[in-house]
């Protein structure tokens, strides 16, 4: 019986369509890489990055620095904060807290939104901090803003709060504040730079937090009489870490 049309076999397939084939998966494969490795390098601030780093050695380390080098930028006064910081929505505080992290853990390379801050601020709590936290070891301080409306009226709360990171191995250095205290900070010398920014609402008015943490190492005067290293950080944590007292 003659065979039909139907059951005559396909052709084989040109050797040079499987060759193009496996160099056009190679291809595929090599871009993806390239993108998913370009992408754990460029975001540490990513917990996920960050451990593929770590696995890797290939953690960026936090430089040691002097006053002199510090990296130029602006400092803001509670004021100016609530103004810089407070419109930004849900969305843009996400974007933003991602770009703050990644320019600590990369020691601003880019520091495109690097910003000291400054004020007196009326300390509310003191904690060491965990293995949990963003750093360890050291400890972090709470404070409120405290404002003079003007020239003859005393500081009054204004509705910014700072959370100070102090990375420290003096065990006994967070014990120093107490509530109540005044926590001045200033650019010079430690320059304590924007960290986080969120809002705390459920009270009389809505909140701006700060988490701040000192980019220059070195003494830290507490009173006349004491004083504290502030080191660099031993370890780093990057993720959902903030506020640091919720």
């Amino acid at each position: 019986m003659p065979r039909t049309t139907e059951d005559t076999p396909p052709p084989p397939k040109p050797a040079y369509f499987w060759w193009g084939l496996a160099n056009l998966l190679a291809l595929c494969a090599a871009v993806i890489s390239w993108v998913v490795c370009l992408h754990v390098f460029r975001h540490p601030e990513n917990p996920r990055n960050y451990e593929i780093l770590r696995k890797l050695k290939r953690l960026p380390e936090i430089k040691r620095r002097e006053l002199l080098n510090a990296p130029a930028a602006d400092a803001l006064d509670p004021k100016a904060l609530y103004r810089r910081f407070f419109g930004f929505d849900g969305k843009g505080l996400t974007k933003l807290n991602d770009a703050l992290a990644r320019n600590y853990l990369t020691n601003f390379d880019r520091p495109l939104l690097l910003t000291y801050i400054e004020g007196s601020f009326r300390v509310d709590a003191v904690r060491p901090l965990e293995e949990k936290d963003f750093l360890q070891p050291g400890f972090v301080v709470r404070g409120r803003a405290m404002v003079k409306p003007d020239e003859f009226t005393p500081p009054a709360p204004y509705p910014v709060v700072i959370e100070y990171l102090f990375p420290t191995s003096n065990p006994a250095a967070f014990s120093w504040f107490k509530p109540g205290d005044l926590l001045t900070v200033s650019k010079v010398p430690n320059c304590a730079a924007v960290l986080h920014v969120s809002k705390l609402t459920g009270g009389e008015e809505p909140l701006l937090c700060i988490t701040a943490v000192p980019i220059v190492y070195g003494a830290y005067q507490v009173g006349e009489n004491r004083s504290f290293e502030i080191d660099v950080p031993e370890k780093l944590q990057p993720g959902d870490k903030f506020p640091l007292f919720r």
